[in-house]
């Protein structure tokens, strides 16, 4: 491809330099990637600036570079005034526009994104059409399943996965939209048929600092002509500041306000969550689910009404809601064969953690046994909230490491401690996950639940910059077969 026709859609260009002609065989934002006949983006980031390594991108093989200021080298350059924004919709160009090819479904909010994506997929799937996932589990086409590092990938990882899907026939493509990826530009140029937000809560803080910038970030989504219909869980707070700007075509979904579309009668069980689902103007839906939770009525709600929109049958919704037995790493119950259960959850944050715990006190017959703890390098203002709320919904908790990053863990422990303390709940400190995982095994009795917080789908745990295999499944599994032969040797 010639490198003016990576040009003609981006409204970024201040002027070049060099022969545009050139032609470009790759794209890479990483000067020590090996290229053939690469374009190399010069990004200023937080902690670098890529215009001082663009002599390493050519020396790797890029013939040519986007910058935002013209750097001293015998190569062909594009200068703009935002190389964020223009590395997206080049790799949208470079990729042949894959997302134009399918129909683009997007997910936006702090808690529920991974779990709608999965529930709008079987929706799809029942409405017979070809359903693709891009999330912070990874990439997901029918069965098969790639591993992403971010909920929203970078750019160039995102337009060729999206060039994939296109050419294996996806027809809906079903897309965590992180707030980052947002304030990062990385959706710049495309448009979704369909914008959802599920809802705001604290997370993030570190990057946004206030919640407001949190939401603004968020709200651009529907607000900057990324989304051509929304849908918006009108119980959220925020959606207040959200629904009067809406210029598109957009309905509203929630259970205690008046919406377009709305929960009733709902029961929850240790096995689910039976409603009825009911729609102005349409008659009701009644649906079984097989995950239970409150906020599992929400995700569902939210499918609902994304399908909705794209002209799904109300029948096909629900073959597609009661199809899905779990999600990775959500409110997922693990097949351990003990008279108590382990549950695994993704919760990282203060709501989120007082929602699994809320929902498990419904059907725990004996003691709600709570691990978490929270990551380093992260809005550290959430720790004494999580400790708070693990005092106060658990009957027992234990406090040991997430994903510890750069950080000592002991002074995260100590953190969470300070809002655990004044609750007078019971609890313990052991720094090493894997032991305190141990340590619930063993304490728990019949009729107890332990939940393993903060891990969810993840199969590492971060110390010091460096991640090392640590899947939570294979961990309860490996310390139950030392547990049984222990019992089985009188240990």
């Amino acid at each position: 491809m010639k490198l003016w026709e990576l040009l003609t859609e981006l409204p970024y260009v201040v002027d070049t330099r060099g022969d545009m002609n050139t032609e470009i065989r790759e794209i890479t934002s990483t000067s020590r990637d090996k290229t053939d006949r690469g374009l190399f983006f010069c990004i200023v980031g937080a902690r670098f600036d890529a215009h001082d390594y663009a002599w390493e991108a050519v020396e790797n093989g890029c013939v040519a570079l986007v910058v935002e200021h013209y750097v001293e080298m015998e190569v062909p350059q594009i200068r703009v005034n935002n190389g964020r924004g223009a590395m997206a919709r080049i790799a949208d160009a470079f990729y042949g526009h894959p997302s134009r090819q399918m129909r683009m479904i997007g997910i936006t909010g702090t808690k529920g994104k991974t779990t709608t994506t999965y529930l709008l997929k079987s929706i799809c799937e029942s409405a017979g059409l070809k359903c693709g996932i891009i999330g912070s589990t990874g990439t997901l086409v029918e069965n098969q399943h790639l591993d992403s590092k971010l909920t929203t990938p970078d750019p160039i990882d995102l337009q060729k996965t999206l060039r994939m899907m296109a050419d294996e026939g996806v027809q809906v493509c079903c897309m965590e939209v992180s707030a980052h990826a947002i304030d990062m530009c990385r959706l710049d140029g495309m448009s979704f048929e369909v914008g959802c937000y599920t809802n705001l809560s604290q997370d993030h803080l570190d990057y946004f600092y206030t919640m407001e910038r949190y939401f603004e970030t968020k709200k651009r989504f529907f607000t900057e002509g990324m989304a051509r219909n929304a849908a918006v869980n009108a119980d959220d707070e925020t959606a207040a500041k959200l629904i009067p700007d809406l210029v598109q075509p957009h309905i509203t979904y929630g259970i205690c306000v008046d919406a377009d579309v709305f929960a009733r009668d709902i029961e929850i069980t240790e096995e689910g969550v039976r409603f009825t689902v009911q729609l102005h103007g349409m008659n009701e839906i009644l649906i079984h689910m097989h995950m239970t939770g409150m906020f599992n009525v929400y995700n569902a709600l939210a499918a609902t009404s994304c399908a909705l929109i794209m002209g799904i049958a109300p029948e096909k919704i629900r073959d597609g809601l009661e199809a899905v037995t779990r999600v990775p790493g959500r409110i997922e119950v693990l097949q351990t064969g003990t008279p108590y259960k382990v549950i695994l959850d993704y919760s990282h944050s203060p709501d989120a953690l007082e929602n699994i715990l809320k929902t498990v006190r419904q059907f725990t017959r004996n003691r709600v046994i709570a691990l978490f703890g929270c990551g380093g390098d992260r809005d550290k203002g959430k720790r004494p909230m999580m400790g708070e709320i693990g005092g106060r919904l658990a009957d027992y908790c234990i406090l040991t490491s997430d994903n510890p990053r750069t950080e000592n863990p002991q002074v995260i422990l100590a953190a969470i401690e300070k809002g655990i303390k004044p609750t007078g709940g019971k609890y313990e400190v052991i720094e090493n996950r894997r032991a305190a995982i141990d340590r619930a095994l063993r304490m728990a009795e019949d009729g107890d639940v332990i939940v393993l917080a903060g891990k969810g789908h993840e199969t590492y745990q971060e110390i010091m910059g460096i991640k090392r295999p640590f899947d939570e499944k294979v961990i309860v599994s490996e310390l139950l077969l030392e547990i049984r032969k222990e019992q089985e040797n009188g240990i």
